[in-house]
């Protein structure tokens, strides 16, 4: 039997988790996750912790100089962190 009112269930689950609020938050944790992905393992490797808040990206690095470099592609970073979850989660990034 073929129901025609049938929807995606990908439809569904997106419209259920942004009804319950829950998107927001797995896509945070989606683009901590594609930190290592988007940066690579050798920028992963100084990087010591990650957290979001308010749309802000906060990462702390522990070489002087790699900090620095981040810092200066700092608009190229957020592009492509977003590009890679697929949503705008972060507008800003501070890196200590």
């Amino acid at each position: 039997m073929k129901r025609n009112d049938a929807e995606q269930i990908g439809l569904l689950i997106r419209q259920f988790m942004r009804r319950e609020g829950l998107e927001s938050p797995l896509n945070e944790y989606r683009l901590i996750q594609a930190w290592k992905e988007v940066l690579g393992p050798g920028i992963s490797s100084y990087t010591d912790g990650l957290h979001i808040k308010n749309q802000t990206l906060y990462v702390h690095i522990t070489s002087p100089v790699l900090r620095q470099e981040l810092s200066m592609g700092r608009d190229r970073i957020v592009k492509n962190l977003n590009h890679h979850v697929g949503a705008q989660v972060i507008t800003n990034i501070v890196i200590y």
